[in-house]
């Protein structure tokens, strides 16, 4: 039976029912007007006939893959603009020429550690969730070659330093970034809720790798939070007292955009160069690992899932393996007289 167009009682749009090739179907159309409905109807009647007779895999968008992905648990991070870009484009047609077309079309001037987090992760994502249901073939990804990672930290002197420089309303944010190794967005949009000033925690329940976590407060952190004036909505304010603008998705994924201005002045007045928002993160951990020697207990606070991670800072606190350097043999066979001209 071919698919027709009919109401149902409590809906304003027209339905989509009927049986082709042995696939039923009732799906609404969202529209209530007649003829983009008969347009909807006659697409989707072409879809089941060439599915019964090709397979699924002739007529499987990318729209559907990503709509199936996100409602099996998918995260949501920077998929909208790439399923805006994509939309029903068939899977079959997107192999890897598509995939490196379209990262550089949406994000056409950032470095390649970005456009892989932000296109690639994603858009792999999807694919390989597809694939996964015999929707298209597997991709083999070549993804752009990113640089080493980069490690920024603050000796505390220096941290100190910044904080001090500090506008009045940020100084509470960049402590709190200090001492807790919160993402930015974490920390701009953290509720009151999400603070026990009595029991010295935060909790960030939304988290960038999807999976809660909460920090204990440094002494430092509740004494400047103690300090703020509000008890209700955002912790953090802009100087007009405002809560800071949401993210809107698309190529607005920055949280650190939101403060960049402020914090730029507040590094240039004691001389602190190429420091940026996302480095207190840095140097945080840095600080965690140099005085607690515990990857696990790093991982578990920042939010890390992978030891490789973390190792970065382990890499960076080398100082205590100083004496097996000195253990070396040699160290007597040198000339005496030269050695002591050095480090006189």
């Amino acid at each position: 039976m071919p698919l027709k167009l009919v109401k149902r009682p409590k809906s304003p749009f027209w339905i989509v029912r009927g049986t082709v090739r042995g696939i039923r179907v009732e799906e609404s159309t969202g529209t209530h007007e007649r003829r983009i409905a008969e347009e909807i109807r006659a697409k989707r009647e072409a879809e089941l006939l060439t599915q019964a007779i090709f397979g699924r895999r002739a007529t499987a968008t990318f729209a559907h893959a990503a709509l199936s992905y996100l409602e099996q648990g998918g995260s949501t991070r920077f998929i909208e603009a790439i399923i805006r870009y994509f939309g029903e484009t068939p899977l079959a047609r997107i192999d890897l020429v598509a995939l490196d077309s379209a990262a550089k079309k949406l994000y056409p001037k950032v470095s390649a550690a970005t456009r892989n987090r932000q296109f690639y992760t994603p858009a792999v994502a999807v694919m390989k969730h597809a694939a996964k249901r015999g929707w298209c073939s597997v991709l083999v990804i070549q993804r752009p070659k990113s640089g080493p990672a980069r490690i920024r930290y603050l000796r505390l002197e220096e941290a100190e330093r910044l904080i001090a420089a500090c506008s009045e309303h940020m100084r509470p944010l960049v402590i709190f970034l200090f001492f807790t190794g919160a993402r930015i967005g974490e920390a701009l949009w953290m509720d009151w809720k999400q603070v026990d000033l009595q029991r010295g925690h935060v909790s960030f329940p939304k988290t960038k790798n999807g999976e809660a976590r909460g920090v204990p407060l440094h002494p430092r952190v509740r004494a400047a939070l103690t300090k703020l004036k509000h008890r209700d909505g955002e912790v953090f304010r802009r100087p007009d007292g405002q809560a800071y603008e949401p993210l809107k998705g698309g190529h607005d994924t920055s949280a650190g955009s939101r403060i960049k201005t402020g914090f730029a002045a507040a590094c240039r007045r004691p001389g602190i160069t190429d420091f940026h928002p996302h480095d207190c993160r840095h140097t945080w951990a840095t600080w965690h690992y140099k005085n607690n020697r515990n990857l696990g207990a790093l991982m578990k606070l920042g939010g890390w899932k992978s030891e490789r991670m973390v190792l970065r800072y382990a890499h960076v606190n080398v100082e205590e393996l100083a004496e097996t350097i000195d253990k070396l043999p040699g160290g007597e066979l040198g000339d005496t007289k030269l050695m002591k001209e050095i480090t006189a």
